[in-house]
């Protein structure tokens, strides 16, 4: 076997060549090579991934949130190493946490991650979508995440995904929407809005059993990684792993798919 430091070595490797967004793309392939093609529509869900918090000054922070290095850091190199600011803050009900999010698209029959994309945990899911075409858009995550070869035209998120943008591009895709919908101030949902809300619950949950698995049974979701790029291989590396152990399930399950 080899020893941690070799597959250190080898992980970082993987990372800084940006390999693997490749290596998930490939075991797709073999999934659907397998018979596991996406079906049933998409279930697009983040889950916020964690990272051992930073704790800098605020001038620190304020540099860092400009996009710049705190002017003692230069001196500082064993400092500055060990202080991921590529990561943010974010509050999920009323928690607050530093890292990133898992951003993924789970096929609605198979529960496999067909596609992901890895961001800092403030950024919003749906900000600044471009509506005029279907091609995925570096900056943002819904464009990383919608797919055409799901054999279901469905696409079901929660509310934080749904936007006029977000919408006018499924529309432009031939998806259907089916996105939670929230209250505004003044304009609470209505019981029927609710209802719709509770039955879209009904098949937005399956994703998850996918965080679930990934926070209970593969060694939590804290990514003791320094930058975007590290945790960027780390969290692809953990979605290639539940895949490939859903797939052991599924043929299991089912030897012979559909």
């Amino acid at each position: 076997m080899p020893d941690a430091k070799t597959v250190w070595l080898y992980r970082e490797a993987l990372a800084q060549a940006g390999m693997v967004g490749t290596l998930f793309k490939n075991f797709d392939g073999h999934l659907a090579r397998q018979g596991y093609i996406a079906r049933g529509g998409q279930i697009l869900d983040a889950s916020i991934v964690p990272v051992p918090r930073n704790h800098n000054t605020r001038d620190e922070n304020a540099a860092i949130k400009n996009g710049e290095a705190p002017e003692d850091w230069a001196d500082k190199p064993a400092k500055r190493s060990q202080k991921d600011t590529d990561a943010r803050w974010t509050k999920n009900h009323g928690k607050s946490y530093y890292g990133y999010k898992n951003h993924v698209n789970v096929d609605r029959q198979h529960k496999l991650v067909r596609r992901y994309h890895v961001r800092d945990a403030a950024q919003h899911p749906s900000h600044g979508l471009q509506t005029n075409h279907c091609r995925a858009a570096d900056s943002q995550a819904v464009d990383h995440l919608l797919m055409r070869g799901n054999t279901g035209s469905g696409v079901w998120a929660d509310a934080a995904y749904r936007s006029e943008e977000t919408e006018a591009k499924l529309r432009a895709c031939k998806l259907k929407s089916h996105s939670h919908r929230k209250g505004k101030r003044g304009k609470p949902l209505t019981e029927q809005a609710k209802g719709r809300n509770r039955t879209k619950s009904s098949v937005r949950v399956r994703v998850e059993r996918v965080f679930g698995a990934q926070a209970n049974d593969m060694g939590g979701t804290l990514v003791r990684m320094i930058g975007l790029v590290r945790a960027k291989a780390k969290i692809g590396m953990k979605n290639l792993a539940y895949n490939m152990r859903r797939l052991v399930q599924l043929r299991r399950l089912n030897p012979w798919p559909a």
